[in-house]
Order: structure tokens, then C-alpha cells, then sequence
């Protein structure tokens, strides 16, 4: 027998180790650097402890901190840091789950007698989960049969029921994400936990070798979760904290999130005078003010024209329908519960609708249609209306009434690939207008459940899209099996100023609905068959993409959307005509411009202008009267230019106006 076992590097070079080594032995035996470094291990695909014995010919990769599952185990780690900390502060807590997430994680947990966690709570539970990192306890896995499980969690009622929910083969993949196998129960404990007050958690793991490899975290805030997301369950408390694998990196993260509080779009709104959310209207419904709505125009009508000179046609629907087209559509059935409730009249009932691809079915299923026709590309600025939870209500960025910019496209099967290359290059062209120049996307794929449409048109839609996606030379992922039941898509993530990732824009392959609705065209050949049909969201929302693009420029719009463009402020009385008289040569121009007299001293009137977030102010004086010019105060710009020509201006705005972003 050997007294050895050979593993392979990710490099493809192996290691000859002692029969029982660990990925913390590979490690050190690399170098002392990696072994410092090291958290967990990939070791055949699957993520394991440091200390998981190595079978022999295993392909092993260490994770490092540097890398995304190495922060992701970090984070993990940290909840379950947070997790003992609780126990500790507040003896007799019940612990439901705590996972990592996008920049940290959380853990929701049952207060005793019904306490709560207060902000100067959360200042005491972190400074003893600094202490239990300063003890550098070590993460210990533990496995136990489920019988032993149940016995060993019996005073633990929430991971109870995940064990017996899992134990009643109850498919939740979020328990078994928590709990491990269905045979058995994972868990794991800060040190021998034979000793007693050993703190333990059930948890698969894997986590970093001991709590000391932890400590760049902050604690943030606490929110109210309902157990299982279900109203009628308990509410807990959710303690959300970010984790980083460096001081610097953690530094970093506050600070946007600093920035991230100062360009919030509802902020903005308010004292920019944009829009506002009055409680009489309820949760996620706006109104638009004078400023807000113009820029909302701005953007409106350069969409418009990028459609029409797209080869797009206009259409207009209600905003409303009978029961029918929604249980032909299927809404009802797979959408019903985001759906606004019926009202009933004359014995029929009506609904609000949540989408308007139907009524764009409605309009392909007016009269016949011939290969000729295709592709008929129909667009619409169509209001929506979707019931989400009062608790997920995001001022612009989720609502309960918004305008999708929406477009459907129906095609024929041969058409799909170059539809779906010219549809992509358009989006990103359009969105670059809006002064984005970074773009993720994701193509998503067939599900392994059921699924509509023959496997030969979800390959070629697939290959149609990933063909699109390499021909714009656009960095993608693909998520393999996400796609909807009834297509592939493309989602494109745009990154704002200060580095979020914000997914607008989609492109939706649908077999589902021209069956459904019986569509038909008729061929070349004189048979019927059916097109595809391709969704295309572009802003996603007219009012998430302004909320989206208003935390982007912090308020400060680009020339060409800002709400007003250029502010003339004459110096003293004796200018006030002259002032007037530049305004109207640029309104003439195109320009929206505004002319604010003499009432206040000029320092003021600057300052305000620059509150105000104006491109362009302009002050006028004695010189600039006797020779036609102005003085030039441009955003962002220290230095004041004086005797600027009007006309010469005129040029300036027109270059920077038609340039876009």
C-alpha cells in the first residue's frame, strides 16, 4: 500500500504528500507564504476545510483572500462570528440563518422577551466579535445523523425546522445550502466542543481555519425580516455587516458607501426640486415636478427618435384589460400574486396590466402576416403597474408604477442571430449616449425544469445570442440553466461613477407567448408558421434609469439632459436688459436657459446656480454689454472665462450637446 497520494495544482503540475495530509499541509508545503494566506480549498470542484484529508489523485486549489470565493468565505466566516457574538450579548438568542452576501452579509436572528437591537447594541456585539477574533479560536466541522441532529439542535427552533423540513425531504435549497447533506447535519464549533459554552452553528461550510484570520468588517444596520419571507412567520432581526479581506479594501468600501449616500437618487430628487413621493399617492408611486419632468422628456424624446431612425414603429396601448388576455398570457397563472387585484365591471373583470407584451401580441395578431412583413419591430413608452411588498419599495429603482421602454420583435427563425446582433449593438450605443462606458453581460440559458419551445430553437436562439454577444466584443458570464421557461436572454449591467454594477438593460428570447397566442406568419413557401418573439427592455424603466442616472452624475446631468442648461446673471440693474437679450439668442438657439435679475447680490446668485448643479452660468457686466460677449462659469470648472462671444458659446453647446454624454 502507498504511503502516499499525488495531487494536481490548477497550474497542472503535482505534489507527492503523505497518505493524510491536508490542504493545510499542500499549503505549507508550497511555500510559507500560501500557507499564511490559505482560507479554504477547491479540492475536485468542491469547497473544503484546510484541514479535509487529500485523496490521492485530487485536483486541489488553494483560495487565497484575494480571490472571489476566498472573500466570499471571509464574509461566511464573519456571519458566523457575528452569529456567537449575539449568543454571547444576548444569552438565551435564537439563530436562524446568516449568509454571505454582495459586499458582507447578515444574520437574522429571535431576540429573548421580545428585545430589540438598537444602534448602540450593534457598537457592543461588534466589539465582542473583535474579541472572539482577537482569541483566534479555530472553526471546528462537525457531522452528526440526523437523528443526533435533532436531539443535539432540540432548543434551537428555527435550525430545528430546517432539519426537519430537510429530514421530510422537503426540497428547499436554501435549508440544504445551511445543512448540508439529507443524511446528515453539518455544523461547526469555535474549539473542542466537548468544552463547555463552546459556541456551534449548523452550517456546511467550509470556513476560514480560525477567527484570528478574520477583523476587517464594520457592522452597518438593522432591519426586520420575516422568517421564511412569510408574513404569518415570526419577524426577526437582521443584522446586515460588511467584510472585507483588508483594512484598505474595507476603508474603501465605507467610503463609497459615503458617496453612495450622498448621490441617493430620493435625496437628489427632493433638493434638486425633481420629483417627490407624497404619502397621500402610497408606496412607489411618484409625482413628476417641472424639472424632473423636462429631463424625463429630454430622455423620452431622444429615445423616440433613436427608435424611429432604428426602423421601429409606435404603438399605444391601454392601460388596462379583461381577464382573458392575462389568462391567455399566462400572467395569471405564473404572475398573479405582483399583479394589482381585478376590478369588476359589468361582469367582466378588468386588470392593470404588469406588462405590455400582450397588447403587442394584440397588434402582430390583427391581420395576416407574410415573411415580407418581418421583422416587424413595435416599441412603446407604456405605463405598468406591479404590487411590490411596501417593505421593497426603492423610491425610482423599484415602484409600483413605471414606464417600461419597451420593445417586441417578431421574427422568423432565421432572423434571430442578426436581430439579436443589430438589437445589442443598439443598446449599447444608446446607453453610451447616457454616459456609460462600462458593461457586463450575462447570458442565461435553458432550465434543466420544464421549459417551452423544441430543443433545436433553444439551441440556435442560445447560439443567436451568444454569437451577438461575441460579434460586440462585450464581456459576458453565462448562467448556465437561468434563463426564463419560455427563452434565453441577455442581461447587460452598466457600472455607474463610483463602481456599481446596475443591470438595465434585457433581451428576452419568448417561444411561449406566439404559441400561446397562436401566431402565424406565412413563409416562402406558402405554409404557416410561427415567429419568435424577442422582448427588449432598454432603460428597463423610464423611472429607473433616471433614478440610475441621477446617483450616476450625483445630480449634475450632462449638458444636453441637464433641466436647464444655462443660467444668465446680470451684475447690476444696468445689465438686467442685456442679460434678457443673451437668454432669448440662446433660446432661439435651442437652449434651456434662465435669467435671474438683480434682486440678490451676484456671489449668492452664483452659489446658488452651483446648488442648482446649472452647466452653464453666465454673468454679465459692463464689458460684456459694449462688446456682445459674456462671462463664462462652467461646472466643474475653477476659472471664470471672460469676453466669450455669444455666437462663439452657441458653437460650444451645440458641439457638446450633439456629442452627448
Amino acid at each position: 500500500m502507498s504511503d502516499s497520494v499525488s495531487v494536481q495544482l490548477p497550474d497542472g503540475s503535482e505534489r507527492q504528500l503523505a497518505v493524510g495530509s491536508t490542504s493545510a499541509d499542500l499549503s505549507a508545503a508550497i511555500g510559507p507564504g500560501l500557507a499564511s494566506a490559505a482560507l479554504i480549498a477547491v479540492v475536485d470542484g468542491e469547497e473544503r476545510d484546510l484541514g479535509f484529508p487529500l485523496p490521492d489523485g485530487a485536483t486541489v486549489e488553494i483560495v487565497t483572500p484575494i480571490s472571489d470565493r476566498g472573500l466570499h468565505t471571509i464574509r461566511h466566516s464573519t456571519a458566523h462570528v457575528l452569529a456567537q457574538a449575539l449568543v454571547e450579548v444576548f444569552p438565551g438568542t435564537q439563530l436562524a440563518i446568516g449568509p454571505p452576501i454582495e459586499h458582507g452579509f447578515y444574520y437574522d436572528v429571535e431576540l429573548p422577551d421580545g428585545a430589540t437591537i438598537s444602534d448602540d447594541d450593534l457598537e457592543t456585539v461588534e466589539a465582542k466579535m473583535r474579541e472572539i477574533i482577537a482569541a483566534d479560536q479555530p472553526f471546528v466541522r462537525h457531522e452528526l445523523e440526523m437523528e443526533k441532529a435533532v436531539e443535539f439542535f432540540s432548543n434551537d427552533l428555527f435550525k430545528l425546522e430546517i432539519i426537519e423540513r430537510v429530514r421530510g425531504g422537503v426540497s428547499a435549497a436554501d435549508d440544504v445550502g445551511e445543512v448540508g447533506a439529507a443524511d446528515t447535519i453539518s455544523y461547526y464549533a469555535n474549539g473542542d466542543i466537548e468544552v463547555d459554552g463552546t459556541f456551534r452553528d449548523m452550517c456546511t461550510g467550509p470556513h476560514v481555519p480560525s477567527t484570528g484570520r478574520l477583523g476587517h468588517f464594520k457592522l452597518q444596520s438593522v432591519a426586520g425580516a420575516y422568517w421564511r419571507g412569510d408574513v404569518s412567520r415570526p419577524m426577526l432581526q437582521r443584522i446586515y455587516g460588511t467584510a472585507w479581506a483588508s483594512k484598505k479594501d474595507l476603508k474603501s468600501h465605507l467610503n463609497r458607501l459615503v458617496e453612495a449616500e450622498r448621490r441617493d437618487h430620493r435625496r437628489l430628487a427632493q433638493e434638486l426640486d425633481l420629483l417627490s413621493w407624497p404619502e397621500e399617492l402610497g408606496p412607489g408611486l411618484a409625482v413628476w415636478h417641472p424639472k424632473g419632468a423636462l429631463v424625463r422628456k429630454v430622455m423620452e424624446d431622444y429615445s423616440r427618435e433613436r427608435h424611429e431612425h432604428g426602423g421601429y414603429e409606435f404603438v399605444f396601448s391601454p392601460h388596462l384589460a379583461k381577464s382573458v388576455l392575462w389568462e391567455t398570457s399566462g400572467h395569471l397563472d405564473f404572475y398573479a400574486d405582483s399583479m394589482y387585484p381585478p376590478m369588476e365591471l359589468d361582469g367582466v373583470s378588468y386588470y392593470p396590466k404588469p406588462m405590455n407584451c400582450p397588447f403587442h401580441v394584440m397588434i402582430y395578431k390583427s391581420s395576416q402576416r407574410s415573411y415580407r412583413d418581418l421583422p416587424i419591430r413595435l416599441f412603446e413608452l407604456g405605463a405598468v403597474y406591479r404590487y411590490e411588498l411596501s417593505g421593497a419599495v426603492h423610491g425610482l429603482l423599484r415602484s409600483r408604477g413605471f414606464t417600461q421602454d419597451d420593445s417586441h420583435i417578431f421574427c422568423t427563425r432565421e432572423d434571430i442571430a442578426d436581430e439579436l446582433a443589430s438589437l445589442l449593438s443598439f443598446v449599447l450605443d444608446v446607453l453610451r449616449a447616457f454616459g456609460f462606458d462600462e458593461f457586463q453581460a450575462k447570458l442565461s440559458t435553458r432550465p434543466p425544469e420544464k421549459s417551452v419551445g423544441e430543443d433545436a430553437l433553444w439551441d440556435s436562439a442560445t447560439e443567436g445570442l451568444r454569437s451577438a454577444l461575441d460579434r460586440s466584443g462585450l464581456d459576458y458570464v453565462v448562467d448556465e440553466g437561468g434563463g426564463a421557461f419560455y427563452g434565453p436572454k441577455i442581461d447587460v449591467d452598466v457600472k455607474d461613477a463610483i463602481g456599481r454594477a446596475w443591470q438595465l438593460s434585457t433581451i428576452q428570447l419568448d417561444f411561449n407567448l406566439p404559441d400561446r397566442f397562436e401566431l402565424e406568419y406565412v413563409s416562402n413557401d406558402g405554409t404557416r408558421q410561427q415567429p419568435v418573439m424577442i422582448h427588449r427592455a432598454l432603460f428597463g424603466s423610464v423611472e429607473r434609469f433616471f433614478g440610475v442616472l441621477l446617483e450616476h452624475y450625483a445630480g449634475a446631468f450632462p449638458t444636453w439632459l441637464a433641466p436647464q442648461q444655462v443660467r444668465v446673471l446680470p451684475v447690476a440693474d444696468t445689465h438686467v436688459d442685456y442679460a434678457h437679450e443673451v437668454g432669448s439668442r440662446l433660446r432661439d438657439a435651442g437652449y434651456r436657459v434662465g435669467v435671474v435679475p438683480t434682486g440678490e447680490p451676484l456671489g449668492k446668485r452664483v452659489r446658488s446656480a452651483k446648488v442648482e448643479k446649472i452647466p452653464y452660468v453666465l454673468v454679465v457686466g459692463d464689458d460684456d454689454l459694449a462688446h456682445g460677449t459674456v462671462g463664462v462659469n462652467k461646472r466643474g470648472e475653477s476659472t471664470p472665462e471672460r469676453d466669450v462671444a455669444v455666437a462663439e458659446l452657441i458653437d460650444r453647446l451645440a458641439a457638446e450637446v450633439e456629442a452627448r454624454a
